[in-house]
C-alpha cells in the first residue's frame, strides 16, 4: 500500500550506527526527517550525508531529529563515514539505519512489498527508488514525501524551508506562499473567516482577493 501525506509513518525496529532503535520511540516528542540511500559508497549520497551533518544544528534548533538509511549493513556505514568526513569535511553525526533485510524500504514503499532477498548482491541501480525524504511530526504522521533520482543531489535547504513552513502552519491558521522563506509574509487560510481573523490577527492583514489575505508572519 502506498504512503500519503497524513498517513501514520510505519513503525519499525532496526539496527543503526547508534544502536538498535524503535522508530516511533526514537522520534518521541520531536519532529523527524528520514532520508534514504540506495547503496553505501555512492558519490551523490556521499555529498548529501556530509551536508546534512553540517545542517544538523539547524534541525536541532527546530526540535527535529535526522536519520539516514541505506540498504547496506551498519558496519559498512561506519566505513563510509570515514570517506564522507574526508571528502565533505564532516562525518554523519546522526544515526544511519542498516536496512539489510529491506524491511524499512518495503514498509515505506521505496521497494515493492514482494521484493525478495536481502541487501547482499544488490546494486545502487536495483535500489534506485530508495531515494526518498520523509518528514514526520511528533504525532507520527507523515508531513512530507520527496522522491529524487539517483543522479540528482537533494536540496536539503529546501527540506529545512518546508520544515519551517509546516511547523509554522501547524501552530497558526496560515499557509505559506510560493518560494516563501522564514520571516516573510504568510496567507490566512480560507477556513478562517474575517471575523475570526480579527481575533487571531489583531494587527490586521491585506486583502488582495477575498480568498487571498496576506499578513506578516506570526511570531508568538
Amino acid at each position: 500500500m502506498s504512503l500519503r501525506i497524513g498517513d501514520t509513518a510505519p513503525n519499525f525496529t532496526a539496527k543503526t550506527t547508534e544502536g538498535t532503535i524503535d522508530f516511533h520511540e526514537w522520534i518521541g516528542d520531536s519532529w523527524a526527517v528520514m532520508f534514504s540511500h540506495p547503496k553505501d559508497f555512492t558519490p551523490v549520497c556521499t555529498t548529501e550525508l556530509g551536508y546534512m551533518a553540517k545542517l544538523k544544528p539547524e534541525f536541532d534548533k527546530r526540535n527535529t531529529k535526522i536519520i539516514g538509511l541505506s540498504v547496506d549493513p551498519v558496519d559498512r556505514h561506519a566505513e563510509w563515514a570515514k570517506d564522507i568526513e574526508e571528502t565533505q569535511g564532516t562525518a554523519p553525526n546522526y544515526p544511519m539505519i542498516g536496512d539489510t533485510d529491506l524491511a524499512v524500504s518495503k514498509a515505506y514503499n521505496m521497494l515493492p512489498a514482494d521484493e525478495t532477498g536481502t541487501s547482499e548482491g544488490r546494486t545502487a541501480a536495483t535500489n534506485a527508488t530508495v531515494r526518498n525524504v520523509f518528514m514526520i511530526g511528533p504525532d507520527k504522521k507523515i508531513k512530507l514525501i520527496l522522491a529524487y533520482p539517483m543522479s540528482t543531489g537533494r536540496n536539503f535547504d529546501e527540506v529545512l524551508r518546508v520544515l519551517d513552513s509546516i511547523q509554522l502552519t501547524a501552530k497558526h491558521q496560515v499557509a505559506t506562499p510560493v518560494n516563501w522563506k522564514n520571516g516573510e509574509d504568510v496567507i490566512i487560510v480560507p477556513a478562517v473567516s474575517d471575523e475570526a481573523a480579527k481575533e487571531k490577527f489583531p494587527g490586521g492583514w491585506k486583502t488582495i482577493k477575498p480568498y487571498l489575505r496576506v499578513l506578516p508572519q506570526p511570531t508568538s
